[in-house]
């Protein structure tokens, strides 16, 4: 891989201390990309030593700070109790504790054996002491209350804590809920949510905090009927003033009219007088998360070209539609899965502003060291400022930094684009990719590439990234990303180079 000098040939020797950066043209000038030679990614690379530079490392910035995951948040009671079934009517006597999760029966108070564990998910109804209908065929009566699930009534006599037990259960059932009527979106649950006063026949939210952002916090959270994990985003009204309320919402409408593999899925909304809850798929993690959990602080190109070929696809989609995402960066970027080449949806459109193809968007949005310099200096902007961010992206993904320097105003360094490129971060990245980062990073908006030159250039028509492609759409079931008519031109290109289809396109390539 071509390795990056300095292009002066006036500066002193650089010392040890020296860092020896250089600036993007300076590249340009020494290594003028078509007259390097082509080099596959199959070839042997030195590992990625980790980084030491005066940019600003990545991290999570304010406005989307992903807290830790903890356990359960306790004991929220605890004590003695009776209790039989709908289909077992022998009393049994255990100790119940309730956590944020589950009910667990224990047989005694020190014990860690149990007789059973109840997932709060499964609990579809708590029935109180004025609402008790005959459930059980027995001379049994005079139980305090009754937990419905899908299969079996539990009869609970509890004496005098009765009242205390089901009032804990309930707000452990829904602990971020005013209880009030709520609407919720979309038609499979209409019928459902017409007769509910509660989210919580829905669905168990947890105590566990996934995210946070501009408008809410997004915690963990189980579809009762399915079983089917969920994340929700609990916007509390009380906090915004009108304007920014209507805005918290923005990001429901936007959802509810796209249907992509790259965009997360909107499952619902409901809605009380303090509270919105936005209801949508739960998946694995971030991007964010998977550079700075790697061993080096970022990622292979490889890996980075298979995420980032994944995000244009989504903003392809999105800038079709004239919707810009406003506030891309890796946080917003989720991965369905723990796998080496997972898939990527966006999330998060709060920010996400509807522009006409030549109109422009002046309003401040999205997060400072991703903004593009015409959010900036406020001469108004359009889908094309999803672009910059993709290429703040492409820099913090291959480097595990800013593009910025650490002693110098942010504000300044974005509006003068005068990005360097310390030699032992870069100097085992392709020239291509810089030179993708450096289309992309243009202040000059005309001049910066679109999401269809970013996906024509040199460094993402790639053979190791097609084939990797190939394999995920068929370990998918759906073919969105690569085109059956670009089939013929990259088995042709192998042919010619001498390299060999993966096993998975040659069993394709027989049919």
């Amino acid at each position: 891989m071509g390795k990056l000098h300095k292009s002066n040939s006036n500066q002193k020797p650089e010392s040890e201390e020296d860092i020896a950066v250089v600036t993007v043209n300076a590249i340009y000038e020494e290594y003028p990309f078509k007259a390097r030679p082509h080099v596959e990614d199959s070839a042997e690379q030195p590992p990625i030593g980790p980084c030491f530079s005066s940019n600003i490392p990545l991290m999570r910035v304010v406005q989307s700070v992903k807290q830790t995951k903890r356990r359960s948040s306790g004991i929220l009671k605890k004590g003695w109790l009776l209790h039989h079934t709908n289909v077992d009517t022998l009393r049994k006597r255990h100790y119940w504790v309730l956590d944020g999760k589950s009910i667990t029966l224990y047989q005694n108070e020190n014990s860690n054996k149990y007789y059973k564990e109840l997932p709060l998910s499964e609990v579809l109804q708590v029935r109180g002491s004025s609402q008790l209908t005959v459930t059980v065929q027995s001379d049994d009566a005079g139980h305090s209350f009754e937990l419905l699930t899908s299969f079996v009534v539990y009869c609970v006599f509890a004496n005098t804590e009765g009242a205390a037990w089901e009032s804990a259960i309930r707000l452990a059932l829904m602990p971020l809920q005013s209880i009030g009527l709520s609407t919720a979106w979309p038609a499979d649950d209409r019928a459902i949510s017409e007769e509910i006063q509660d989210i919580s026949l829905l669905y168990q939210v947890f105590s566990e905090v996934l995210g946070s952002g501009q408008f809410g916090v997004v915690y963990g959270g189980t579809h009762r009927q399915t079983g089917r994990p969920v994340a929700i985003k609990v916007i509390e009204k009380t906090r915004f003033p009108a304007k920014q309320e209507r805005q918290s919402t923005n990001e429901v409408a936007i959802l509810q009219s796209l249907s992509h593999p790259g965009v997360i899925v909107l499952e619902g909304m409901f809605e009380t007088p303090e509270q919105t809850f936005v209801i949508m798929e739960k998946l694995h993690s971030d991007m964010l998360e998977m550079i700075l959990s790697n061993e080096n602080g970022r990622l292979p190109e490889c890996t980075t070209r298979f995420l980032v070929m994944q995000i244009l696809e989504a903003l392809r989609y999105l800038h079709m539609r004239h919707i810009a995402h406003c506030d891309l960066k890796p946080e917003n970027v989720l991965l369905a899965s723990p796998d080496p080449f997972p898939q990527v949806k966006l999330c998060d459109f709060g920010f996400a502003r509807i522009i006409g193809e030549k109109s422009f968007r002046r309003s401040v949005v999205g997060t400072p060291v991703y903004l593009a310099p015409e959010v900036i200096s406020s001469h108004g902007y359009n889908c094309s400022l999803d672009m910059w961010a993709v290429g703040v992206i492409l820099h913090v993904s291959l480097s595990g930094t800013f593009p910025f320097n650490e002693d110098e105003d942010i504000h300044q360094q974005i509006t003068n684009a005068a990005f360097m490129y310390p030699r032992h971060l870069w100097a085992l990245i392709s020239l291509e990719a810089v030179s993708l980062i450096n289309n992309l990073l243009q202040v000059v908006v005309r001049r910066r590439f679109s999401v269809g030159k970013a996906m024509g250039h040199p460094w993402l028509q790639n053979f190791q990234l097609w084939c990797d492609l190939r394999q995920f759409e068929q370990r998918l079931g759906c073919r969105y990303l690569t085109h059956d008519s670009d089939d013929e031109h990259w088995r042709c290109h192998a042919q010619e180079k001498g390299l060999s289809l993966p096993p998975h396109l040659q069993t394709e390539q027989g049919h």
